[in-house]
Order: structure tokens, then sequence, then C-alpha cells
């Protein structure tokens, strides 16, 4: 079965890719990724807090939880690896590229013009082979303002384009006011495929001790829904190319973000539970649907059941809201 696909600009195998994780953290996970038939992997994100050295509770908010999973206790290295500073980081990107031979796709957010264009150039420099840049904000002031948020994330792409050859991928979140029309804004300004969606992690609150906490929840396939209108929606209406991260965690949920439009897959959360060797499965199961039900290639597959080729195409835009609703009735 032909698996091939193409994601910033580089030619995979198949469309299993280790999306951005502590996997990529230590050079023996990274091994045993490749031997699992990963196509490619995506490093954990370099932070600007960790860059400037700034709040040390960075790490305490993001990982001191990194042990809650039992399944996951082996894949998760402590906060103390995963927390790389720049230096660090960016030798980590060189070691993975000697110890393996697919692609390396860095990842970077800043809050800081600067930051954004120098570490890209920086990471340019180690080997990666792509730069996923993680637009991961959440403006907080009333003065703040949609067309300022989103001018700014336009401007980071528009700056890191203009500094590395690089192909860039853009991680972005569900939370726009017209995805298309960013999407097309991005597109416009040198960007190579964006990736569907980021997933924030919220904090819980104690109400016992009226405190904050974190709280680190894997993804599970019901997240896949909404990743799955926006593909259908995007594919065939942009030039990007298409990842899908969180919610697929089955060969069924990759066979429908495939049908949707993505051209790659990046998993995180079924790997944590489950190992790296869920790749080798995934990527069997899929191919032996595909073989079952007589397609040829992925190719052929992909995009299948898009808006523009999607057999009941209402079903993905409003018209289906008020359906789904009166098809419910309240028990007595």
């Amino acid at each position: 079965m032909d698996l091939k696909t193409t994601y910033l600009g580089l030619e995979l195998p198949h469309p299993f890719v280790v999306g951005a994780s502590p996997i990529a953290a230590r050079l023996d996970r990274v091994r045993l990724a490749e031997d699992a038939g990963a196509a490619a992997i995506v490093m954990n994100s370099l932070f600007e807090e960790q860059i400037i050295h700034h709040e040390e509770g960075l790490q305490k908010h993001v990982l001191s939880h990194e042990d809650s999973f039992a399944e996951a206790t082996s894949y998760f290295p402590s906060a103390d690896e995963f927390d790389l500073g720049p230096d660090e980081y960016l030798e980590r990107i060189r070691e993975i590229k000697q110890a393996v031979d697919i692609p390396v796709i860095a990842s970077l957010n800043g809050t800081n013009l600067g930051t954004w264009t120098e570490y890209a150039k920086y990471m340019e420099e180690a080997g990666a082979d792509a730069l996923e840049l993680n637009l991961y904000y959440q403006p907080r002031s009333a003065e703040e303002s949609s067309e300022q948020v989103e001018g700014n994330f336009v401007e980071i792409v528009e700056k890191v384009r203009q500094s590395v050859k690089l192909p860039l991928a853009v991680k972005l979140s569900p939370f726009f006011s017209s995805l298309p029309n960013f999407i097309k804004r991005i597109e416009d300004k040198g960007a190579n495929a964006a990736v569907i969606f980021n997933r924030f992690y919220q904090p819980d609150i104690d109400i016992e001790n009226l405190e904050a906490v974190p709280s680190l929840k894997l993804s599970d396939s019901s997240e896949l829904l909404l990743r799955l209108r926006w593909l259908a929606i995007l594919s065939g209406r942009t030039q990007l190319d298409l990842a899908v991260t969180g919610g697929v965690h089955t060969a069924e949920d990759a066979i429908k973000a495939v049908m949707a439009g993505a051209d790659c897959i990046q998993l995180v959360s079924t790997l944590l539970r489950h190992g790296l060797p869920q790749l080798t499965k995934l990527r069997n199961e899929m191919a032996q649907w595909m073989e079952e039900k007589e397609y040829d290639s992925l190719e052929q597959m992909k995009g299948s059941m898009s808006y523009q080729h999607a057999p009941n195409p209402e079903a993905i835009e409003r018209a289906n809201y008020l359906r789904i609703l009166q098809s419910w009735d309240v028990e007595a």
C-alpha cells in the first residue's frame, strides 16, 4: 500500500509523525521512534521564558504532573531533561540529526519578534529540517484587540520567513474569528503548513485550598471532531499543507483525518499511553483497511471527505446544527 505523503516539502513514507512532546528530550526514545517507523519527529517547543531564564515556575506549571499517568511514566523525562535551555536545545537538534535519519522539525514559541527571528536562524544553523512556529498566546487585556493579536501573528510569520529558508509550519489554536482568512494571510506571508490545533493546558481550581492547580490530561478521540471539521473546510482552499494534532488515537481516527484533508498526522497522547510501538500498529492497521477498501494510495483517499468533495457538505456547516439539536429528546 502506497502511504507516501508530502509535508513541508519533505517526502514522507507515511503520514505518522511524532508530535511535539517530551519524547524528543531523550535520544534513546528518538531512536525507538525511528525504529517504530516514525516518518519524522517534532521537537518540544523552545519557549522564550527558557531563553531569557524568566520565571522558573514554567517547568513546574507544565511538568508538575509528568508522572500522573502510570502508562506514560517511562515516556516523560524528568523536568531537568525536558526544560532545556537555548544552548542545550540547539545542541539537542544536532544530536538528534546525528542519531537518526528521519527529518527533525524544531519548534519555537516566542513573545518578542527578535526572539522569533534570532532563534529561527539558530535552529536552521543547527540542522533542523523544518520549523514549527507555536503561536501559543492568550491575550488577557481588554485593550488588546483581535486585530492586534492576529496582526502580530502574521508579522511573526512574515519576519521569520524573511530570516530563514526552512519550511515553516504554523501551529494554531481554534480561537480565530475567521480561521480561513487567517490561513490565507499566513500563506501570503510565506508559511508552508498549518497545524490544526494546539492543545492548551487549562488550570483547575482546588476549592479546599483555594488555589489554581495545573491539570495535565492527555487527549482522546472525541477531540478529533473539531479538527476534522476545520480540515474539511480548509482542504482544497489553501496551498498550505495541513497537519492534524490532537485526538488521533486509532487507525480509524487517522483515516478520518486523511479523508478530511490532512497531509500529516502528529501523534503524542496515544504514544504516551501505549508506547512507541503504537506507531507501527496504526500504520499497519491503516494500510490494511485501505487495502480492504481497495484504495491504491493515501493520495487517492486524501481530502475525499473535505467540504469540496463530501457527498453531504452541509453536515460540515451550520445547516446541520439545528437538525442535530432536534434529534435529541429529554426523557420524562
